[in-house]
């Protein structure tokens, strides 16, 4: 019942406290992530832990500026990587196909599900977490940043701290709205409405639209939030990426 505590009230966390987190605490964390499903348990991801302040002002700006960044003591950056898995197979007298994308989207997995245990495990000791999305759209500076060989790919940043304060509860979507039983359910127009007239009714929503006058919650995210020309750009950034580093042999 702890564990569905924790999961039921996670809060993404943005100020942090200027407090160290204990070594025995990180191991948790590092040894909770290392202790996910895997595919074929291969473990084909990698953790990168940032505790140095120098290289935290580094990441703060590739990161574009987020102030967390500066304040939390510990950044994990996960990557999706296939590098060791190759090197022990050609030692082994095997021959790795894994340059592909289907092995990136593999390790990918692998990689976000043990960002996802190591959440599980800070928030269970008191500390907060929040994931950095733009760790994808950084990806091309961050191989340079972290020097990754081939066959390795950040994909998601954990930001690890004790929380300055906690912020409410975000809303979510009902159950319905994501839960299919047996086979897909597709949505009428009038699911639709029935789903997000709660997100759509919250003074929170309310406050946004007057902010950027906009008639929809909708268009505050087509429009401003994730519009389709940053998304086409960041796109063919990632892409590259993940050719450069070795995953488009198909």
């Amino acid at each position: 019942m702890e564990t569905l505590k924790t999961i039921f009230e996670h809060r993404s966390i943005r100020k942090y406290k200027d407090t160290a987190v204990e070594k025995d605490v990180l191991d948790n964390i590092l040894n909770a992530a290392i202790r996910t499903s895997t595919t074929g348990n291969m473990q084909v991801y990698s953790i990168i832990v940032t505790q140095d302040k120098k290289r935290k002002e580094e990441l703060h700006k590739i990161h574009f500026g987020q102030g967390m960044i500066l304040e939390a003591p510990v950044l994990l950056t996960f990557n999706a990587d296939f590098n060791r898995f190759n090197k022990w197979c050609k030692q082994r007298k095997a021959e790795p196909g894994y340059d592909n994308f289907l092995s990136f989207t593999t390790a990918a997995i692998d990689a976000l599900i043990a960002a996802q245990n190591a959440t599980l495990a800070a928030e269970a000791q008191g500390l907060g977490v929040c994931y950095l999305g733009t760790t994808t759209y950084q990806a091309h500076k961050l191989v340079d940043f972290f020097n990754l060989p081939k066959g390795v790919v950040p994909m998601t940043t954990l930001v690890i701290g004790y929380p300055e304060d906690i912020p409410p509860l975000v809303d979510r979507l009902p159950a319905e709205a994501v839960v299919h039983y047996e086979s897909y359910k597709d949505y009428s127009n009038e699911d639709i409405d029935r789903l997000y007239v709660e997100k759509e009714a919250l003074d929170e929503t309310k406050k946004l639209l007057k902010e950027n006058n906009l008639e929809t919650l909708a268009q505050i995210f087509t429009q401003n939030r994730y519009p389709k020309n940053v998304n086409v750009d960041f796109s063919r950034l990632f892409l590259e990426v993940i050719e450069k580093q070795g995953f488009m042999n198909q």
